[in-house]
């Protein structure tokens, strides 16, 4: 190996560095190509199949020897499947507008994606939608998923709130990004009888989680984040931050039914936020309150009454279908883990 001179060492290092990022970036372009070339090509099949099927009577055998054929022709391409020409067939129908494929947000997604979008959802409003925050957020198949399976569509935006009137400037993106209810808490491996303390703990102990069902985009700062104030003491159940609109986020925990009295406390904890650690470069702070189980018209007169901006959400247990809450730890794995595991807290953003 050809030794270079020390003073060139890191000029050399600096040099490679940038080469192999330029190598990573067309590597990743090739990817997205020719993903979407074959996203493309089975879409145009599918339209093919439908064209025929409308004219000719192409019954499954047909599809099946199409499947062979085409497998024989290009041994070294995989895809060519009869269960696969019947997804292709159903993609084509699904998407019929007059745009190219390559155009839509379902374009830019992997083929698995899409196979969920079909599987998954009967409704191509829904489906658009998901195909575009799969896109927007970076969603596995996996994520995607389970984002459907928990009715994402009809939560976001959903928790009572006053958003809008407390940050006219940008209220209304924020509780599309936020106001989530409810929140499916299926994960925590908790029991409904579960109180704050324990579901504390139980977030904490799975924040990764956690986080993704508060939304995307948000970061763990603390669990109770303690706040002095002139030698009074206050701890915030769970203190977040939101890099995307650069704010701090206040969460605290009911277990119980929503009562008045519990934005009142909430209020108190966003303001002590925005006057000791908030920055000036950063937007206000946002407060979350999560209960078990709320009266829409008792937490729309207290949101009224509040200052600061809050929202309020409710949290179950209960929404994942059978054969996901079956991959979930029992309580008793969570009891377990918090009797024997003291949680990371870490109190810097």
């Amino acid at each position: 190996m050809t030794e270079l001179e020390p003073d060139r060492t890191a000029e050399y290092a600096a040099a490679l560095t940038t080469l192999k990022d330029l190598v990573r970036q067309a590597q990743q372009r090739a990817q997205r190509v020719v993903n979407t070339a074959m996203i493309e090509l089975y879409w145009n099949i599918g339209r093919t199949i439908l064209a025929r099927q409308a004219n000719e009577p192409w019954g499954s055998s047909v599809l099946s020897q199409l499947a062979h054929d085409l497998r024989t022709e290009f041994p070294h391409m995989k895809g060519f499947s009869r269960t696969n020409m019947y997804n292709m067939r159903a993609f084509a129908a699904a998407w019929t507008d007059t745009e190219p494929i390559v155009q839509t947000p379902s374009g830019q997604l992997s083929w698995s994606h899409n196979i969920a979008l079909l599987n998954k959802l009967n409704n191509q409003e829904q489906r658009r939608w998901y195909a575009l925050k799969a896109l927007e957020h970076g969603w596995s198949v996996a994520v995607l998923e389970h984002q459907i399976s928990t009715n994402l569509h009809s939560r976001t935006g959903a928790a009572p709130n006053n958003l809008q009137a407390r940050l006219p400037q940008e209220g209304t993106d924020l509780v599309k990004e936020i106001a989530k209810d409810p929140l499916i808490f299926d994960f925590l491996g908790l029991s409904e009888e579960a109180q704050e303390h324990a579901m504390e703990e139980a977030m904490t102990l799975r924040m990764a989680q956690t986080l993704a069902e508060f939304g995307s985009g948000f970061a763990f700062v603390g669990r109770q984040y303690p706040l002095d104030i002139d030698g009074d003491d206050f701890f915030i159940d769970l203190l977040l931050y939101h890099v995307p609109s650069d704010r701090y986020v206040v969460v605290e925990l009911k277990a119980g039914k929503f009562k008045p009295a519990h934005l009142g406390q909430l209020n108190f904890y966003v303001a002590a936020v925005n006057d000791i650690l908030k920055l000036p470069r950063q937007t206000p702070t946002v407060g979350i309150l999560v209960c078990g189980s709320k009266n829409e018209r008792t937490v729309r007169y207290a949101l009224d009454g509040s200052t600061q901006p809050l929202t309020v959400t409710s949290y179950t247990y209960e929404a994942l279908p059978a054969d996901e809450q079956a991959t979930l730890p029992s309580p008793a794995a969570i009891r377990a883990a918090l009797e024997h595991e003291e949680p990371t807290i870490t109190p810097d953003a």
